[in-house]
């Protein structure tokens, strides 16, 4: 960690950007993931060139399937997605599978152990998000963890407690490839440029991001 007079305490996950740092994505849909951390995501592979990113998508279906595909290649890169891994769970039943979508995460287990998760808020008010992220504590129990907000109708962002300030190049990118990589999500009325850079705008003010925009999560439990 290090602080400066004008800063927050940043935290820097092991001070060499040399490291293979192992990140877990986890997304109940196509475009949940880089909603919710794309822009981190873009921050991370720049400070740690060398990271290997696995990248789950739970209800991944026609030509949703194809975007999630498009999204994981945009945001990561071809050359750091060491696993995408996009499955076929109906949209909105992940809890009344839970058994299959619990089989799936033994068996994430079992072959990845990641230096950070990012997953979905514990307060979501998609069934689906709370699932995930019900499960993803579960499972890693000894892990960093940070729950990503997902804007929506319902109203259910919250207060997150962890920052990640974005520079220009990272909020610009990720929107253009959130409007060009997601087609069968522009009908929607929130689905456009204002919502993504006016939430950015608004956690980016609140940790006083020197571009003005940032990503923010909420963390449970950290062990420094």
């Amino acid at each position: 960690m290090q602080v400066s007079k004008h800063e927050m305490i940043r935290l820097n996950l092991d001070g060499n950007d040399k490291a293979e740092l192992k990140i877990l994505c986890l997304g109940a849909h196509s475009d949940d993931i880089e909603i919710g951390c794309g822009g981190t995501i873009l921050h991370l592979i720049k400070q740690y060139p060398r990271c290997k990113i696995t990248w789950v998508v739970f209800s991944a279906i026609g030509e949703r399937k194809v975007e999630a595909q498009h999204g994981a290649d945009g945001f990561a890169g071809k050359e750091r997605v060491e696993r995408i891994d996009l499955k076929d769970f109906r949209d909105g039943f992940l809890p009344f599978v839970g058994a299959e979508v619990k089989g799936a995460f033994e068996e994430l287990k079992q072959s990845i152990q990641p230096d950070l998760i990012f997953t979905h808020t514990r307060r979501d008010a998609h069934q689906d998000h709370r699932q995930l992220c019900e499960l993803t504590w579960n499972t890693f129990r000894n892990h960093l963890i940070l729950e990503y907000e997902i804007p929506k109708y319902d109203g259910d962002l919250g207060q997150p407690n962890v920052f990640v300030p974005l520079e220009r190049d990272e909020y610009e990118k990720k929107v253009k490839k959130l409007m060009e990589t997601f087609g069968t999500q522009r009908s929607k009325r929130w689905f456009d440029e204002s919502t993504f850079l006016g939430l950015m705008r608004l956690r980016g003010m609140e940790c006083n991001s020197e571009s003005g925009y940032a990503e923010a999560f909420h963390c449970h439990k950290i062990v420094i």
